[in-house]
């Protein structure tokens, strides 16, 4: 079987913590099960660029469990756990093509080597699948009937292509469905950039100034975490009711040209490119802490602080410290990478099991559907989103309301007033 990663004797350890990954993830855990039984992707080839973790495991696992042929390959240079490729690989007999710290080239040929199997299902995070394919490899675009989307800046180029009409097959933007965005987006994001931030750093929040770029379902998050552990959160926004809402939560908002003189702390997470550029960096005060926590790392201008960079040295492991012309030094976290998972281990499983519960059935979706699917983005089902928030709830034990007849009666007519 055709792999590449670090050192499989890194398997037993990762086999370990995917199982400690798995006790929380009870709705992906019952798909499992009946995906066992039922097999509704057998026959089905499914290339997947994910970030290859202990919840990622777990979720190519019920793929396979599912009938489906699965190749991995990591979504992000840096977001790789070793010992979980390792385990995938040693264990569960599935090929996985990723390596933490792998250098461009490398990642691409990753990409490659998941795609030589000529898929029938691509399940992306950040949509370099389906971009390559269609610029590289088209031959293989009659065999797919589908493909899946993990996240926000991945949702936002595909859409991309559906609007100037070059997008070949369906896609379903998992990332929009509300189990994954108002839960993992929020409470995920929120929860594991601080986590990220803190293991690279070993910083106080408290008292400090953080400045978040991007007040959408992530930049809710990290601020709300932010807040909670006694900072002064900053948000810079170019939307005028994200702007309002976060007012409204009682945050200053303000440009990035005027934060960047205050902050401590700064934190992108847009899905733009060059949110903070080469002027702020040389604006900002001596021992300024940078991180990304969107999906790719052009969210920081880090070619134009390398030309305000004297001498640069990685003063911790993930903190490369920039020792600006101007004497004032600016550390940035994970080459600017996602913080939470090059510096973390990301988002806790009990939230990703929403996501990956997406994943898995609207892949079975995409199986059953695709041929009839337009080639457009397309939203997860609302009986999905609903059927795994119910799941959900069943797990944590739970319990609400039905309506009753009359209240169904009274909501779906007009007569009735006060």
């Amino acid at each position: 079987m055709k792999h590449h990663v670090k050192d499989l004797s890194l398997a037993g350890k990762g086999k370990l913590r995917i199982e400690w990954a798995n006790q929380n993830m009870p709705v992906l855990n019952l798909i499992r099960a009946r995906f066992e039984k039922e097999k509704p992707l057998k026959g089905i080839r499914l290339s997947a660029c994910l970030h290859v973790t202990t919840e990622t495991a777990s979720l190519v696992q019920t793929l396979k469990a599912g009938g489906a042929d699965v190749i991995l390959c990591a979504s992000n240079p840096l977001s790789t756990q070793d010992d979980v490729a390792a385990s995938l690989v040693k264990h569960d007999r599935i090929p996985v093509f990723a390596v933490k710290g792998e250098d461009n080239a490398t990642y691409y040929k990753h990409i490659q080597a998941a795609l030589d199997q000529k898929p029938h299902i691509t399940m992306d995070d950040g949509a370099d699948l389906v971009s390559t394919i269609h610029k590289e490899r088209t031959s293989l675009i009659p065999y797919i009937l589908g493909g899946t989307e993990e996240t926000t800046t991945g949702v936002i180029r595909l859409r991309s292509m559906a609007e100037r009409g070059v997008l070949k097959f369906p896609v379903i933007a998992v990332n929009d469905a509300m189990t994954k965005h108002f839960f993992d987006n929020r409470y995920g994001t929120g929860q594991s950039t601080i986590d990220g931030i803190l293991r690279a750093t070993n910083r106080l929040l408290a008292g400090t100034t953080f400045v978040i770029c991007g007040y959408g379902w992530c930049g809710r998050g990290v601020a709300m975490r932010a807040h909670g552990m006694g900072a002064n959160v900053v948000i810079v926004e170019v939307d005028p009711l994200r702007a309002l809402e976060a007012v409204m939560d009682g945050y200053r908002v303000m440009p990035i040209a005027q934060a960047a003189r205050i902050g401590d702390f700064f934190v992108t997470v847009t899905g733009d490119v060059n949110v903070i550029r080469k002027e702020h960096f040389g604006a900002m005060k001596d021992g300024a802490i940078v991180a990304n926590t969107g999906h790719f790392n052009v969210e920081l201008d880090l070619n134009g602080l390398k030309s305000l960079t004297k001498r640069r040295r990685e003063i911790r492991e993930f903190v490369t410290e920039h020792q600006l012309k101007n004497g004032r030094r600016v550390n940035v976290l994970a080459d600017g990478r996602l913080v939470n998972l090059a510096a973390g281990e990301g988002h806790p499983a009990s939230v990703m099991d929403m996501s990956f519960a997406n994943q898995a059935l609207a892949g079975e979706y995409v199986a059953k559907k695709g041929k009839r699917l337009g080639k457009q983005v397309h939203p997860v089902p609302e009986a999905i989103d609903r059927e795994i928030a119910r799941l959900k709830l069943k797990a944590m034990e739970i319990e609400i309301d039905k309506l009753t007849p009359e209240q169904k009666r009274y909501l779906a007519s007009w007569e009735e007033g006060t």
